[in-house]
């Protein structure tokens, strides 16, 4: 198992969170969709909110900076949906910063 972390961007709530969790190690040579995808359930089983449902409306991957993009929308509920940014890469790489 590899460490990953999460950037997770709130159009509505102007705020954002970090996140670190677990994945296989192989997890970023799947597709964008699947990368969201698990991070998503592991936002349902470890982030104490429930059960977040989502759109995506994009997800790319950047092979060379070993980062995944997705956007998309938060559906929290009917009344409380909210556009997101989310990046996700390998937690503990140097990328030039």
């Amino acid at each position: 198992m590899a460490t990953y972390e999460a950037v997770l961007m709130h159009g509505l709530r102007g705020s954002e969170g970090r996140y670190r969790f677990e994945g296989p190690d192989d997890l970023l040579d799947r597709t964008p969709v699947r990368v969201m995808r698990h991070f998503m359930e592991w936002v349902d089983a470890h982030a104490g909110v429930g059960h977040v449902d989502y759109e995506l409306n994009a997800a790319m991957k950047n092979r060379e900076a070993g980062v995944v993009t997705a956007l998309g929308t938060m559906v929290f509920s009917p009344q409380s949906v909210q556009p997101f940014v989310c990046m996700i890469a390998r937690a503990g790489l140097d990328r030039g910063d």
